[in-house]
């Protein structure tokens, strides 16, 4: 289901609606520019969110582009790990509702 060659068809969304996709592409630029965060702190962020929203190809989009950063094996698993804390006391926080 989740083959990287689709991302290939992301051009496709220029062209079917030209202007939402410019600006999506701006904004996704500008968001994970350097700024008060620096973009390897970025990358770092952008791994864990995609660890929790499940997005295999947000995963293989920023581990390698948080390599490229040079972030380490150890930072990115740390991030890994962060996610994975956030993820599980969700559960258990919501957990709540289900006891009387």
């Amino acid at each position: 289901m989740y083959d990287m060659k689709n991302i290939r068809k992301l051009g496709n969304f220029e062209k079917l609606a030209g202007d939402a996709w410019k600006g999506f592409v701006e904004f996704d630029k500008a968001a994970m520019a350097d700024g008060a965060i620096p973009a390897k702190t970025k990358e770092l962020i952008a791994i864990a969110v995609a660890m929790t929203t499940q997005c295999p190809y947000c995963i293989e989009i920023h581990a390698k582009k948080a390599q490229a950063a040079g972030c380490t094996q150890e930072e990115i698993a740390e991030a890994i790990m962060v996610a994975a804390a956030l993820r599980a006391g969700a559960a258990v926080t919501h957990g709540t509702h289900a006891l009387d």
